[in-house]
């Protein structure tokens, strides 16, 4: 599979902006917008998405060609992906933003808020400002399952960049 480049980020944060919606980078592609650059190959991109900005995210979608359901073990209604029958796949993280100001990202019965600041990084892909998810929380999502090369990769290089602690199982 070819990986996706940080102009096609670009291009689909930027499609998604135009329609009003406040897409977050997240995973790889967030970890190298926080710091500033690529520093690894990356196969998709996902995004954190409020729930409300589904259908015009899904326009944008379509406009990129991106409108294939890609089944995945583990989907759920709240997260998926989405690709164009090649290379660009986007890995969707649906969210609500509940009254008290935290996320809410799950089912109404057995899904997990955080604070809205986890989301409220800032960071670059290719010369573009984006939002993305926080430093300390992009670490913590990398944690709670077997650490592959590409996650030991991601966490170093934010706990260096940002004085994090390494969580146990990165040493």
């Amino acid at each position: 599979m070819k990986e996706m480049s940080a102009p096609e980020v670009v291009a689909i944060v930027s499609e998604l902006g135009a329609r009003g919606v406040a897409a977050g980078v997240g995973g790889g592609w967030g970890v190298d917008a926080l710091l500033g650059s690529q520093t690894r190959e990356h196969s998709d991109l996902d995004l954190w998405l409020p729930a409300e900005g589904l259908e015009p995210a899904f326009l944008g979608f379509r406009q990129l060609g991106i409108d294939r359901i890609q089944p995945w073990p583990g989907d759920r209604p709240w997260n998926f992906v989405l690709h164009d029958g090649g290379r660009l796949r986007a890995d969707l993280h649906l969210y609500e933003l509940r009254a008290d100001g935290a996320v809410h990202y799950g089912s109404a019965l057995d899904g997990v808020s955080f604070p809205a600041a986890a989301l409220e990084g800032a960071g670059t892909v290719d010369g573009m400002s984006v939002r993305c998810e926080a430093a300390e929380w992009s670490v913590r999502w990398h944690t709670g399952y077997p650490p592959r090369v590409k996650d030991r990769h991601d966490v170093s290089l934010l706990c260096t960049r940002f004085g994090l602690a390494l969580p146990d199982g990165f040493a």
